[in-house]
């Protein structure tokens, strides 16, 4: 009979744990979720391409890109000279490429499943892993490891098991805590117990659905018990982290500062000499991250985090405010024109000038560096759909595409491109005039006449847009274009269009290296 018993309950075992990893996978918003989790943690850090994908995916969520600013304005990261950060292309540059991928990732997580109905639950596990990947990354910046800023992601996705289980199986939650609570099993053996498997296996089983690499799969597998041996590769020293980033915001997340304690001390005893920490690294650790932990949440506007209820959890529907963004001015609605041009476009494309002559002056930022970040003012304080700055290509004999923002610019990018044989059309005009061309309505029939074939049959409903040459001397560069759907019958007044020239002013001394 106990053997009976013991086929049952593995038996059932198998069966929830199977039956979460449907509902989680099989799930269309969590399908959504791993999707996006996944085209973030492949985006490359190696070159410009990398950073250019990064910026055009927090641009195309409105509430992502909010935060991102936010966080790029928090006290810890504003600059000595107090200026707002005001484009995404310079918070890449100020927070760093890695720290500005996992915060997405980490947002991605707070908004599929921070309007969970078990608002406590889940909030909890949610700051745990947030924490986790803030250790993560301090951690990355002392390791002598190439790629070690991975470490942050491992550590963000080590507590992706009990979040999960939190939200889509609350029950099973609960049941996991109360088996836990007073230390009667350890959260393996509860896990094991509920689910049939522990969470670093449910973690890791996710994240196999999700397609994420291998090394941060391995991240999430359990570690041998008592004290840890030096890793002997960069893969066995990110699951070291992975647990000890979690093990530390566990610690963290009780409120008391823990410098000292005899938890601290435990963690020192299990993970020191692996991870080559004492005493003192230690307390620092833990003041840095509870820095960056407060930051972070700011930028999110989470509000502090609210006391269970018993029996009563989860009636209020959603985490409190979750979405709610400050905004960086004064907080009025500034509103749009019906072409989708910000009313407030000046004050805009001034924080624009202002954010790139610093990128300038600074000395840090690279020619690509200058040209995205007034790509990306243009496309954001004016309003437009699509964007995209045109460069000579003497190779291909052809003036081309190479970064782009807006509405499907994979294939837009692609085919903007035109001889660089003079023609007797608007975008070679206007390079030859040095003209800058402020186009309200481009239905116009002298305007359509003057637009070449390829245009046309690229952007067919292209109704208003700017053309900016690159001319340097004689030399033409290139150009800025940009365009709506609509018409712009507001047009661009003098002291924008001042802002305009200085925008484009900048590109050009940065491309002479003057």
């Amino acid at each position: 009979m106990a053997n009976a018993a013991t086929v049952d309950d593995a038996s059932e075992r198998r069966r929830v744990r199977a039956a979460l990893l449907n509902k989680v996978c099989g799930d269309e918003d969590m399908f959504a979720l791993g999707s996006s989790v996944a085209r973030v943690v492949q985006m490359a850090s190696s070159d410009d391409q990398g950073t250019h994908d990064l910026a055009y995916y927090v641009l195309s969520d409105v509430a992502l890109t909010q935060r991102i600013l936010r966080l790029a304005n928090t006290v810890k990261y504003r600059t000595a000279s107090g200026t707002s950060v005001t484009t995404i292309s310079r918070a890449i540059a100020l927070l760093g490429f890695d720290n500005v991928k996992t915060t997405a990732l980490a947002m991605l997580l707070v908004d599929a499943l921070g309007s969970s109905e078990h608002v406590y639950s889940v909030r909890v596990e949610l700051e745990a892993s947030l924490c986790a990947s803030l250790v993560g990354r301090e951690m990355a910046r002392h390791s002598f490891y190439q790629g070690a800023e991975e470490a942050s992601i491992g550590a963000l996705f080590k507590n992706l098991g009990p979040l999960l289980v939190a939200s889509h199986a609350h029950e099973r939650y609960r049941e996991i805590n109360a088996l836990t609570a007073g230390a009667r099993h350890t959260p393996v053996q509860a896990a094991q117990m509920i689910l049939g498997c522990s969470y670093d296996a449910l973690s890791e089983a996710v994240l196999g659905e999700w397609q994420i690499p291998d090394v941060i799969l391995r991240a999430q597998r359990a570690l041998p018990d008592g004290v840890l041996k030096t890793a002997l590769n960069r893969g066995e020293w990110m699951r070291q982290v992975a647990s000890f980033s979690l093990d530390v915001a566990r610690l963290l997340a009780h409120g008391a500062d823990p410098a000292g304690s005899a938890q601290a001390q435990a963690l020192l005893a299990r993970y020191g000499n692996a991870l080559n920490l004492d005493a003192r690294q230690l307390d620092e650790l833990f003041g840095n991250v509870a820095r960056e932990m407060s930051a972070l949440l700011q930028s999110m506007n989470l509000e502090p985090l609210p006391r269970p209820q018993e029996d009563k959890e989860g009636e209020s529907g959603g985490l409190p405010n979750v979405l709610l963004l400050a905004t960086l001015g004064n907080g009025e609605e500034q509103g749009s024109h019906p072409s989708g041009k910000p009313k407030n476009a000046r004050e805009l494309l001034l924080a624009g000038v202002q954010d790139v002559t610093q990128l300038r002056a600074s000395g840090q930022g690279k020619v690509n560096d200058v040209v995205r970040a007034v790509l990306e003012t243009l496309y954001t304080a004016l309003g437009f759909r699509f964007a995209t700055v045109v460069l000579r290509d003497p190779r291909a004999g052809q003036f081309r595409a190479r970064v782009s923002f807006g509405a499907a610019p994979a294939g837009q990018q692609a085919g903007f491109a035109f001889s660089t044989v003079s023609s007797r059309d608007l975008f070679h005009l206007a390079m030859e005039n040095d003209a800058d061309l402020m186009i309200a309505d481009a239905s116009s029939p002298k305007i359509r006449d003057l637009l070449p074939a390829w245009h046309k049959t690229l952007l067919p409903d292209a109704r208003s847009f700017i053309v900016l040459p690159l001319v340097l001397g004689k030399a033409q560069l290139g150009l800025f274009y940009a365009d709506r759907a609509v018409p712009a019958p507001e047009g661009v007044p003098p002291d924008e269009t001042a802002l305009i020239k200085a925008l484009k002013g900048q590109v050009l001394a940065a491309l002479s290296g003057s």
